[in-house]
């Protein structure tokens, strides 16, 4: 006759403990609980909040400040300069584009192109690339 396994199982569990987190430190919200806290003889350890409860950045420190308010420089960035704005005009007049249809050619917005022929666009290696391509000539470097 062939040899059956027994049909009793035997489980060996390890019994499982559950025990709750251990309580944390709580602050105190008002002075009367710190004071009580005190009275009680328990640490108390106070910090304060600069700026909690608003959305503001840090404020500057005050000779930070003065040292901004002494700088006399203007920092302004630097756009394209006049010959450059003058060679996108004409080499765009010479393909017959108007600056929507260049504009569309480049994948840019017509208003990009109204300012780098107004000279108030702060030069992008990549536009002045993509306008080189799309015109044919070599512009000038937008300094």
């Amino acid at each position: 006759m062939p040899c059956r396994p027994s049909l009793v199982v035997e489980q060996q569990w390890e019994p499982v403990v559950w025990q709750k987190a251990a309580p944390k430190g709580r602050s105190a919200r008002s002075a009367t609980e710190v004071n009580a806290a005190r009275r009680q003889g328990a640490d108390v350890e106070t910090a304060r909040k600069l700026s909690g409860g608003t959305n503001r950045a840090l404020a500057v420190e005050p000779s930070a400040a003065r040292k901004l308010e002494e700088q006399t420089e203007a920092f302004r960035h630097a756009t394209v300069s006049h010959d450059f704005k003058m060679a996108l005009q004409q080499a765009r007049l010479a393909k017959g584009l108007s600056q929507s249809q260049l504009a569309s050619q480049v994948n840019e917005r017509a208003s990009v192109i109204n300012e780098y022929e107004g000279g108030k666009a702060i030069p992008g290696g990549s536009i002045v690339s993509k306008l080189n391509r799309a015109l044919g000539v070599r512009l000038p470097r937008a300094k």
